[in-house]
């Protein structure tokens, strides 16, 4: 299994539409995206749920757990670190992450494809 990133950037939004800590559900090249801000930080993750197997992510929780950001799944409360995907409750369970970046006032996502 391979991670490469797309090459092309998608541009979703503009800053300002992203609420602080609450999240936002975006359709990038056909997958759903869950966009987040906190704490000066942008994210991009999946929005399904891995455990769950529901397009939920972007209801989840923002939070902190040890100077992480992190994400608690709406449905079972998994906690997941919003850089890495990685779920911190369950060992080797993870959320793809997207790269994202805001380019003159627009928040754009690049995907990263599982491979």
């Amino acid at each position: 299994m391979t991670d490469t990133m797309t090459l092309s950037w998608t541009t979703v939004c503009r800053l300002d539409r992203l609420e602080p800590d609450r999240g936002v559900a975006a359709l990038v090249d056909g997958v759903q995206v869950a966009l987040f801000s906190t704490g000066g930080e942008l994210f991009a993750i999946d929005n399904l749920d891995p455990v769950g197997g529901a397009y939920v992510m972007s209801r989840g929780i923002v939070g902190s757990r040890g100077g992480v950001p992190t994400l608690a799944s709406p449905l079972h409360k998994q906690v997941y670190d919003l850089r890495t995907g990685h779920c911190l409750d369950l060992p080797g369970v993870a959320l793809p992450v997207h790269g994202v970046r805001c380019r003159d006032g627009l928040v754009e996502v690049r995907l990263r494809q599982v491979q």
